[in-house]
């Protein structure tokens, strides 16, 4: 787990919110009010809800484009819950909160990695990378 991550605020401009992604090499930075979390904003969500819709991230705060409905794990969840949790949501990381909904830290597919099994590792990847069922239509 990564303790006390990078943080943006509501209010911080999406272009410096990218600006911290590309000096700490991360996809993705926790937007926090006070302690606690209020959602995630992610290098793809920059992309989709900003600029391919031609809005100008210098001046846009990342509130209007960063996500609230986050899935997170708490201090004491154990390795297999984070697992299940990454494949069931198709996500590569997980706040840590606390029950006061403060954020406590990351734990990342890499972190993860760290501490699994190769075979724990080698289904996680493979559950979290499937794509849904079915055609998607462009």
């Amino acid at each position: 787990m990564t303790e006390r991550p990078r943080c943006v605020t509501p209010d911080t401009p999406v272009r410096q919110v990218a600006q911290v992604m590309e000096a700490d090499d991360i996809g993705a930075v926790p937007v926090v009010e006070g302690e606690h979390l209020s959602g995630m904003v992610t290098d793809r969500d920059i992309v989709i809800r900003a600029v391919a819709k031609g809005k100008d991230p210098s001046g846009m705060p990342v509130r209007e484009i960063f996500s609230r409905e986050i899935v997170t794990v708490g201090p004491d969840d154990d390795l297999s819950s984070a697992l299940q949790l990454m494949a069931d949501h198709q996500v590569r990381r997980l706040p840590v909160v606390d029950e006061d909904n403060r954020l406590v830290g990351i734990v990342s597919q890499a972190d993860v990695a760290l501490e699994a099994k190769e075979k724990d590792v080698g289904q996680m990847v493979g559950d979290i990378s499937q794509p849904p069922a079915g055609p998607r239509q462009v």
